[in-house]
């Protein structure tokens, strides 16, 4: 999951900085084609390791309201970047603070001990 949002980060960074063609246009949508349902994925699957055994349908009751609840905070943050700045770069780059904080968050989330503490096994092919 650490691995997904650095490539998220990598990709904001990239079109803010250097994204100025139709070509590194493609090759940025590529890019984010390979890692957007990737990320979605593994958030659920890491979410699910966080759940107690019997509980699952209240976690993913909730996962799904907050997701469908927050789903217009990126679009305003991004629409109101763009009209205070008039700058898509701008407005591209505020969109990173999503990713940031939540790398930051995930970073310092302790997760082995967080599946254990939720009572399931960690798998034998986890990497912390």
């Amino acid at each position: 999951m650490i691995i997904s949002l650095v490539i998220w980060v990598g990709i904001i960074f990239y079109a803010y900085s250097f994204l100025n063609s139709v070509l590194g246009f493609y090759i940025l949508g590529c890019i984010i084609g390979l890692v957007l349902g990737g990320t979605q994925a593994l958030s659920r699957s890491l979410y699910s390791l966080l759940i107690p055994s019997g509980q699952e349908a209240e976690y993913f009751s909730l996962y799904e309201v907050s997701e469908r609840g927050t789903s217009w905070i990126g679009p305003l943050v991004f629409g109101l970047s763009l009209q205070f700045t008039g700058s898509y770069r701008i407005a591209i780059l505020s969109l990173g603070i999503f990713l940031v904080t939540g790398l930051l968050l995930l970073l310092k989330l302790n997760v082995k001990a967080a599946i254990t503490e939720a009572g399931n096994s960690i798998p034998s092919n986890f990497k912390n």
